[in-house]
C-alpha cells in the first residue's frame, strides 16, 4: 500500500486568509417563483424576459477560497422559476474583466471531476454549479453545472461526497451566453428528471450555489463556504429553497429506452487464424417511479458497447489489479450500494459489492440476460435491491447475483446501514451480510466503521471483516485513524477484497499553514503510516514517512514525500516474465515528488518520478502528462508512465503511452479516441467513440475498438470490432 493511499483525510480547502474567518450564518433562504399564466423562457442564455425580474435573486456568496468568509469579489445572482413541467434556473454571472472569463470545454461531463474523497472540484472554466436536495435529507443531492459555453455537467452526490457519480445521464437542458457584464446561464430541468416527494407539506428543498472564477481560482458558494466541515458536498449546510408548490405528478411516470446494435467483430484464434462475427441485437431498458423518489429499473439483453476502454496498469505489487466501474446500469444511484473501505489511490482492501463481479470475466465479457433496481428514499431510509442474472460462458455457469441495502438517517447526516449480498449458480453459492454506520458528533468529526459475516457453499468461505476509523478533518488541523480486520476465510464473490488474513492499522496526522508570501495559499504538513499484520498479529508490512505539499494561488503544486517500509513475503510471486521476488523479508525507502501546474491553462502539465528500494533492488519510477486546451472543440492529453525495474532475480522495464483526442462538434455531438501501448506486454489498443445525442435522453453511438501487438510484432492484430448502437428515449 503506498504512501498516498493513506491520505484518506481530504486535505483541507488551500487559501490565502484575506480576512478574519467568520462563522457560517443562519441557514440562508431563496423563493421559487411560479410562471405567470402565459409567460414564457426562451432557452437562450440571456435572462432578458421580464419574468426574470419578478423573482428576488440568491445573491451574497461568498468566498471558501481564497479568504475563508470574505464576499465574493465578482457578484453572482441566482433566480428560480418553474411550471408545470420544468424548473427553471438563471444565473447571472458578473464579472468586471469579462475578456479574461476562461471558458474551454464544450464537452458533456467534463465541467467538474471528482477530487479526494470524492469531494466536487471544477476543471479548467470558470463554471457555476446548482445542488438540490429534493427530500431534504441533508445527505443526498442532484447536481447540475455548466460554463460560459453551455455545456452540461450533471452528477449525484451521496452521503455528503462519499460516492459523487459524474457518470449519471439526466435530461435536461441548459443555455449560457459571455456578455458585456461577465457570463449567464439558463437552466431548463423537467421535473420528472429531479424525483422529489409530493409536496403537500411546507418542506422546503436543500439548495446551494457553487461558482469558480477561474483565473482567480476563487470559489465562491451560498452557504457551506467554512474550511471546517464545509463544502459544497455537505448537503447538511445546503440552504433552504422554498415556495415550490403544486408541483406535478406524471400519472404513470413511465420511461423506456430501447436499442439496437448492430456491427462486427473479428479474432485471433488460438490456431492464428481470424475468426469474423457479425453482430445485432436489440434490448430494452426500463425506468418507473413507484413511488415519490423510489425507482424501479429493468433492463433485458443488456449491452455496453458503447464504453470506454479501461486504462491500461502495469502491476509490480503482488495483489490484484483494480479497475473502475464504467457501465451505466450499474453506475446511476451506485453510492447506496457502498459499504467496505474505498481509497483515493490504489485498491480497496474490501467492498462487500463490487458491480464489475457481474458480467466481466477474465476471459472476457459475459452476457447479461436481464436484470432489476429498486433505489432511492423510503422515509427516512435510503434503500437499494438490485438482482442481475448472467448467462452460460467461458466454463461458467448461468449465474444470479443479488444485493440488498438499507441506510437509516441518524442525526444531521448521519445513518446506520446493512447490507446482503449473494452470487449463486449451480456450482457454488455465497452470502456476505453486514451493518454500517457513519456518524458526526461535530461538522468536522465523522466516527466510522462496519462489521460483516460471509458464508460460502462447501469448506472455507466462512470468516468476518470489520473496521473502527476516526476522522477529524479542520483547516489548520486534520487526523485520521482506523483499524481494519479481514479474516482469513472471508469471501466476497460479489465484492472485492485486496487480500484477507489481514490487519491493517492506518494513521495520518496533517497541519495547514497559510503564510502570506510569493503567492502560497497553503502549505500542508503531514505524516503518515500504516501497520499490518497477519490475524494473529504476526507483522507483514509496515510504511511510514512524511510529505510536504505547497500549493500557489495560481493553482500550481509541489509535493515532496519519503516512507521507509517493510515487507514479509511468506511466499514468492511473479513481476514479470522470468522476473520472480523470492520469499522474504525485504526493507525499503521511497522518496517521490511532483508538480501540477494549473488546468486553468491552455496548456498544463502533471508530472512525478521517485526512487525507492525495491525487493532487495531499485525501482525508478516517472510520469508525465500533458493537457492541451486550444479552444472549447479540441482537446488533446498525452501521457507516459515509466518504471524501470533492478532486482537481484532480473530487470526490466515497463512503459504505458497514453493519448486521449476529444473534439466536440457541438455539445451534442461528440469523438474521442484513447490510444494506449503497453510495452510489458507489447500491445496497442485503440478505443474510438463517435456519440450523437439526437434528442435528449437518446443516443447514436458509433464505436470502434482494436488490439494489436504480442511478443513477436506490435502489428499482429489480435481483435477488432466496430459497433453501432442507437438508443431512444421514451416518456409515459
Amino acid at each position: 500500500m503506498s504512501l498516498a493511499v493513506l491520505v484518506t483525510a481530504p486535505p483541507a480547502a488551500a487559501a490565502q486568509t484575506m480576512a478574519p474567518a467568520e462563522a457560517e450564518p443562519v441557514t440562508p433562504s431563496g423563493q421559487a417563483a411560479r410562471l405567470p399564466a402565459g409567460a414564457r423562457i426562451k432557452l437562450d442564455g440571456l435572462l432578458d424576459e421580464p419574468v426574470w425580474r419578478t423573482v428576488p435573486p440568491i445573491t451574497g456568496l461568498r468566498q471558501r477560497e481564497p479568504g475563508q468568509g470574505v464576499p465574493a469579489t465578482e457578484r453572482t445572482e441566482v433566480s428560480v422559476l418553474y411550471d408545470d413541467g420544468t424548473l427553471y434556473i438563471g444565473v447571472n454571472a458578473y464579472d468586471s474583466e469579462p475578456d479574461k472569463i476562461i471558458a474551454r470545454i464544450l464537452q458533456r461531463d467534463r465541467v467538474m471531476r471528482g477530487g479526494f474523497g470524492g469531494r466536487p472540484q471544477f476543471g479548467g472554466d470558470d463554471a457555476i454549479a446548482i445542488l438540490f436536495d429534493p427530500f431534504h435529507d441533508h445527505r443526498n443531492a442532484l447536481i447540475f453545472a455548466t460554463n460560459p459555453n453551455g455545456a452540461q455537467f450533471d452528477a449525484l452526490l451521496t452521503d455528503e461526497g462519499r460516492e459523487f457519480n459524474i457518470d449519471w445521464r439526466a435530461v435536461w437542458r441548459v443555455a449560457a451566453k459571455k456578455t458585456a457584464r461577465g457570463w449567464s446561464a439558463e437552466f431548463a430541468i423537467p421535473f420528472r428528471t429531479l424525483r422529489y416527494p409530493n409536496n403537500n407539506t411546507d418542506e422546503p428543498w436543500g439548495f446551494n450555489v457553487f461558482r469558480m472564477i477561474r483565473r482567480k481560482n476563487e470559489q465562491v458558494l451560498w452557504t457551506a463556504w467554512t474550511r471546517d466541515g464545509g463544502g459544497f458536498q455537505r448537503v447538511s449546510l445546503a440552504g433552504h429553497l422554498h415556495e415550490l408548490k403544486d408541483l406535478p405528478r406524471p400519472g404513470l411516470n413511465l420511461e423506456l429506452k430501447p436499442f439496437t446494435l448492430s456491427g462486427a467483430t473479428q479474432k485471433r484464434q488460438d490456431a492464428g487464424n481470424i475468426q469474423t462475427d457479425s453482430r445485432f441485437d436489440a434490448g430494452l431498458d426500463l425506468k418507473y417511479e413507484v413511488k415519490p423518489g423510489l425507482l424501479l429499473d429493468l433492463t433485458a439483453n443488456t449491452d455496453f458497447a458503447q464504453v470506454e476502454v479501461d486504462d491500461q496498469q502495469v502491476n509490480l505489487t503482488r495483489f490484484s489489479l483494480f479497475f473502475p466501474e464504467k457501465r451505466d446500469f450499474f453506475l446511476e444511484n451506485a453510492g447506496i450500494f457502498n459499504f467496505g473501505v474505498s481509497q483515493g489511490f490504489g485498491p480497496p482492501p474490501i467492498l462487500l459489492f463490487f458491480s464489475r463481479r457481474i458480467g466481466i470475466s477474465s476471459d472476457g465479457e459475459i452476457p447479461v440476460i436481464g436484470g432489476a433496481r429498486l433505489t432511492g428514499r423510503a422515509g427516512a431510509q435510503t434503500v437499494g435491491f438490485l438482482n442481475v442474472v448472467t448467462d452460460e460462458k467461458f466454463d461458467q455457469p448461468r449465474t444470479n447475483f443479488s444485493v440488498a441495502r438499507v441506510k437509516r438517517d441518524v442525526g444531521g447526516s448521519g445513518y446506520i446501514g446493512a447490507i446482503v449480498t449473494d452470487r449463486r449458480n449451480s456450482a457454488e453459492n455465497n452470502t456476505v451480510a453486514g451493518v454500517d454506520w457513519s456518524l458526526w458528533p461535530t461538522a468536522i468529526l465523522n466516527f466510522q466503521g462496519f462489521a460483516a459475516r460471509s458464508r460460502t457453499s462447501g469448506q472455507g468461505g466462512e470468516d468476518n471483516a470489520y473496521r473502527l476509523g476516526l476522522d477529524y478533518t479542520a483547516d489548520h488541523i486534520g487526523f485520521f485513524a482506523s483499524h481494519l480486520f479481514i479474516g482469513p476465510e472471508m469471501t466476497a464473490a460479489t465484492g472485492f477484497i485486496t487480500r484477507s488474513d489481514v490487519r491493517i492499522n492506518n494513521g495520518f496526522f496533517r497541519v495547514t499553514a497559510r503564510p502570506e508570501l510569493i503567492g502560497l495559499r497553503q502549505i500542508r504538513i503531514s505524516a503518515s503510516g500504516n501497520y499490518v499484520t497477519h490475524a494473529d498479529w504476526e507483522l507483514q508490512d509496515w510504511e511510514a514517512g512524511p510529505r510536504l505539499t505547497f500549493e500557489w494561488n495560481s493553482g500550481e503544486r509541489l509535493n515532496f514525500n519519503y516512507q521507509k517500509n517493510f515487507t514479509r513475503l511468506d511466499e514468492g510471486f511473479s513481476l514479470a516474465d522470468g522476473v520472480d521476488v523470492a520469499a522474504g523479508d525485504y526493507d525499503g525507502w521511497k522518496v517521490e515528488g511532483s508538480f501540477n501546474t494549473s488546468t486553468n491553462r491552455t496548456v498544463s502539465i502533471r508530472s512525478q518520478a521517485s526512487f525507492e528500494r525495491f525487493f532487495d533492488g531499485d525501482l525508478f519510477s516517472t510520469s508525465g502528462a500533458v493537457q492541451l486546451t486550444p479552444g472549447s472543440h479540441l482537446s488533446v492529453n498525452m501521457s507516459i508512465r515509466h518504471n524501470d525495474v533492478d532486482i537481484p532475480a532480473g530487470s526490466f522495464t515497463a512503459d504505458i503511452y497514453a493519448m486521449r483526442l476529444g473534439y466536440a462538434f457541438t455539445p451534442r455531438l461528440t469523438a474521442n479516441a484513447l490510444i494506449q501501448y503497453n510495452s510489458l506486454d507489447n500491445l496497442i489498443s485503440t478505443n474510438v467513440r463517435l456519440n450523437f445525442i439526437h434528442r435528449p435522453g437518446s443516443d447514436i453511438f458509433l464505436v470502434f475498438n482494436e488490439t494489436r501487438g504480442d511478443n513477436i510484432s506490435t502489428s499482429r492484430l489480435q481483435d477488432r470490432g466496430v459497433i453501432m448502437k442507437v438508443t431512444y428515449l421514451g416518456r409515459i
